[in-house]
């Protein structure tokens, strides 16, 4: 696509800075800032923290995905930006940013939604999306089960978590298992030594007839769990406790996501987010697809995370569809809801 635009994305919803270069459907650039470390010793991200980190990780990361385009500024044509879902304050420093490149250079900006970007991003991997589709998204701030009929027009809500995503669940189990932060990979690496059917963790809302998720109780039950152990004087099986924890949350997703592609009559599921790089997801995720007769479609990891590619990808897609580029004054939404794509 040689005479698709050049849009640049910036991601700034959370703790990572990213910036993207895409032309059509071929990806030219990712670059990514991450402020992941100075949040570890608190356990989770601090919002001023990831603020103050945005702000001074912009402009670098900018150029560092300039040089590794091999273009100029003045070959950008167009700027795409995460407007909301996220943290306030770290949307603002992406949004400001986005919107002082698109005065300067004077091209056209573009303020998407995070989780639809989310489901645009497998594009560059694996092609233009099937119409429909149902997308699964699973990270530290989301976990929702989407029916999308255009990504750059339509995405329509079918489920989400009542209480903690998935991503936080994991983040909290592995800090009462003493596993860094983030705990996702730590659970994951663990859980590769464990028995998922050691332990019987409770599936919160497993087969109350909702495509709506809850990780909350799951949690809870492994810190009882632990609590009794230690108070008995035991020790605990931390690499049993992490694989136990992870199938309960695996098996709920994917059973949901199965049954939402039969009931929408949908042939395609694609899985995103940051959890979408577990190893185990992705494992029973194929398994079931291919017993259900439907296809599966994942990212690689790099592109599971937040990243500004995912963000240039549905930016390219909105000047594809012709979609009128957003006003100067759009406003950084930190609860922007899943079916308002474009800003």
């Amino acid at each position: 696509m040689a005479d698709a635009p050049l849009v640049l994305g910036i991601e700034t919803s959370c703790d990572e800075t990213g910036v993207g270069i895409v032309q059509g459907h071929t990806l030219l650039a990712n670059t990514i800032a991450s402020s992941v470390e100075e949040h570890a010793r608190f356990g989770g991200v601090v919002p001023e923290v990831a603020s103050r980190a945005h702000l001074e990780a912009m402009a670098p990361t900018v150029e560092r995905a300039l040089a590794q385009a091999g273009v100029a500024f003045t070959d950008i044509d167009a700027i795409a930006v995460t407007a909301g879902p996220g943290l306030a304050g770290a949307l603002l420093v992406g949004v400001a940013a986005a919107k002082a490149y698109s005065l300067g250079l004077g091209i056209p900006l573009y303020g998407v939604n995070h989780l639809a970007a989310h489901v645009a991003v497998d594009q560059l991997e694996h092609g233009a999306l099937p119409k429909p589709c149902i997308a699964m998204l699973v990270s530290g701030g989301h976990s929702s089960l989407l029916l999308v009929p255009d990504v750059a027009k339509e995405v329509v809500p079918l489920g989400s978590t009542v209480d903690d995503a998935a991503g936080e669940a994991f983040d909290k189990v592995a800090r009462l298992l003493g596993l860094p932060f983030p705990g996702g990979p730590h659970i994951d690496r663990a859980a590769t030594s464990g028995s998922g059917t050691a332990i019987a963790f409770p599936r919160g809302k497993y087969d109350d007839g909702t495509y709506d998720f809850s990780f909350s109780g799951l949690k809870t039950a492994v810190a009882r769990w632990v609590e009794a152990r230690l108070a008995a004087g035991e020790s605990i099986p931390v690499s049993d406790v992490a694989a136990s924890f992870q199938e309960a949350v695996v098996d709920v997703l994917t059973r949901k996501a199965i049954a939402a592609c039969r009931e929408h009559g949908v042939r395609d599921l694609l899985v995103g987010g940051g959890v979408a790089a577990n190893s185990r997801l992705r494992a029973l995720a194929q398994e079931r697809c291919d017993a259900a007769g439907i296809r599966l479609r994942v990212p690689r990891p790099g592109l599971c995370t937040d990243n500004g590619a995912m963000v240039a990808t549905l930016g390219s897609d909105l000047v594809a569809a012709g979609v009128a580029p957003s006003p100067l004054d759009i406003p950084a939404d930190s609860s922007l809801p899943v079916t308002t794509v474009h800003v």
